[in-house]
């Protein structure tokens, strides 16, 4: 296995952390791919939904964990959740269409990072296509994070959230907010 071995975090670790959770409750397991990540709900072939991740990396692992705590009920009834995916190679508009899309589910995979004390940089995924503005995406990112440890997470997430304090013994996301709060006064005082 090439991911994550430079440090203590095995990815059997989170793929049991979650498959405990949700396996039972929510006929969903996190299995490791070995090409694109991708969701595709039970079929007649498989009983239960999969959130397949990338070549078992812990960071795809947790991205895909985040789409599937904010799709609604329906959404994960479908195939990749019936999101539209425009590839790398996005123009201007295309890119922040894709970043609006993207802000819930990267702070959501932002808070499981924290709680599992994983380094978490977001993600713009566009690396032929039109220049992001990582700084404005990121700092729009923090304030959603800033929001969701403040008024709550997904109910999905706020339950893998706690089972990864539990593992590996973190402290609340609150403890977070201080810092997270004067990283977004800075960026505000730049511009």
């Amino acid at each position: 296995m090439v991911a994550d071995k430079q440090d203590s975090h095995r990815i059997q670790d989170l793929i049991s952390i979650f498959n405990a959770a949700f396996s039972e409750s929510e006929n969903t397991r996190l299995v490791r791919g070995d090409d694109e990540p991708i969701y595709l709900p039970a079929d007649e072939r498989i009983s239960y939904h999969r959130i397949i991740f990338a070549h078992g990396y812990y960071a795809s692992a947790l991205h895909e964990i985040a789409h599937w705590c904010i799709a609604g009920k329906a959404r994960r009834l479908l195939e990749d959740y019936g999101y539209w995916y425009c590839p790398d190679g996005r123009n201007a508009q295309q890119q922040a269409e894709f970043e609006k899309v993207e802000i819930k589910p990267q702070a959501v995979e932002w808070g499981l990072s924290l709680a599992a004390n994983k380094t978490f940089r977001v993600s713009t995924d566009n690396l032929h296509g039109a220049e992001p503005d990582r700084e404005t995406f990121t700092k729009h990112v923090r304030e959603q994070l800033i929001h969701y440890i403040e008024t709550g997470f997904p109910p999905r997430a706020e339950q893998l959230i706690q089972a990864l304090h539990l593992f590996y013994g973190t402290p609340p996301l609150g403890k977070h907010l201080p810092n997270l709060k004067q990283q977004l006064d800075a960026y505000d005082e730049c511009i």
